[in-house]
């Protein structure tokens, strides 16, 4: 396996899309390196640009020791594993895992050792005669990663691998791919839009907005101190609460007299944004905290969201199963905990964090 190293990366597509803005990155041997953001935030670029499928428009791209911009994709020593499996209907599965040694007239004993290897690992003995047809899309998302597995490439690339799965299936094969990852020590970066898959599976995250990096961090690090409004928004379910105040006597004051603790370094007077996670808030009948109106609750077994108006905005509180508060209830909130990052209105980063 290798590092992956990014350098200045930019892509223009001749429309003028600008998809990629300069970005780099430093990917480690070894590391499951997880791109995350929506739609059009340049990340399936930049991951088709390390393949060489799309040519970059200026930048340098390195895998290990090699700069391999400019080499074809099967210059590059990488195996690439898409959202479409793209199995051939006609091979069976043992087949299809073959291919890309066949192709590359590998020895016959070799290629059978590194498919009943792969077979192995990725449990798909049983199936080996079968054709993709006969396979459930979890089955089929295995054999797909199973003939990059044989290739032994410097690096694996996965391009939302886990989409066309229902919730339990991505959830099975997303401990799959982190369990699989950590046996073959493979350096492999990973696209999602998926937070939840992002957290799951990453080392680190790198979190893309309109062709720039928001943030790059540990799946917690990025979690609890995401670096901008973007990232705030964009990670935990439900999204943080991003509510205004003013620093005043040591503590963020909103709306309503709702008082927030204040993290170090701002000061008296002060706007901030506060990121305030759903679990930072509590709710009561009556007592401290600024008064609001729950307008909707989920139930999600152990716990249960509450949503709640307030002079300050909506709330999502995470509280345990066992809080009972009905819709349309008046209710207090108030903060509880650690003091929350804080971010200046205008530029939308991180001022102060904990």
């Amino acid at each position: 396996m290798a590092e992956v190293l990014v350098k200045k990366l930019h892509k223009a597509f001749p429309d003028g899309t600008v998809a990629v803005e300069e970005l780099s990155l430093e990917i480690n041997d070894g590391e499951l390196f997880v791109m995350l953001g929506p739609s059009g935030c340049g990340k399936t670029t930049t991951l088709r640009c390390i393949a060489g499928l799309e040519e970059e428009t200026s930048g340098e791209i390195r895998i290990g020791d090699e700069v391999v911009s400019g080499l074809r994709p099967s210059q590059r020593d990488i195996a690439m594993v898409f959202q479409f499996y793209a199995l051939y209907p006609h091979l069976s599965v043992k087949e299809n895992m073959a291919f890309p040694l066949r192709a590359a007239n590998r020895p016959e004993s070799e290629v059978e050792e590194r498919v009943a290897e792969a077979a192995r690992m990725l449990q798909l003995e049983p199936y080996l005669t079968r054709k993709p047809s006969k396979l459930s899309g979890g089955e089929q998302q295995r054999v797909a990663l199973g003939r990059a597995m044989v290739r032994h490439p410097k690096a694996f690339l996965m391009d939302e691998p886990l989409t066309n799965l229902d919730a339990e299936l991505r959830a099975d094969m997303r401990a799959e791919v982190k369990h699989l990852q950590q046996r073959l020590g493979a350096t492999m970066v990973y696209v999602t839009h998926d937070q939840t898959e992002a957290m799951a599976l990453g080392d680190r995250i790198a979190i893309m907005n309109k062709g720039n990096l928001e943030q790059l961090g540990a799946p917690m690090e990025v979690y609890n101190r995401p670096a901008t409004l973007f990232a705030a928004r964009f990670i935990g379910s439900p999204p943080m609460n991003l509510i205004e105040a003013e620093v005043t006597n040591g503590h963020l004051t909103a709306a309503g007299d709702l008082r927030i603790t204040a993290p170090e370094g701002l000061q008296r007077g002060q706007k901030v944004i506060a990121g305030v996670r759903p679990e930072g808030l509590t709710v009561s009948e009556s007592g401290e905290g600024v008064k609001g109106r729950v307008v909707s609750k989920e139930a999600l077994g152990d716990e249960t969201i509450f949503v709640v108006e307030c002079e300050a905005g909506l709330f999502h509180v995470r509280m345990p199963a066992t809080a009972r508060f009905e819709e349309e209830q008046v209710v207090a909130v108030r903060h509880v905990g650690a003091a929350p990052p804080a971010y200046d209105p205008t530029s939308e980063k991180v001022v102060s964090a904990p």
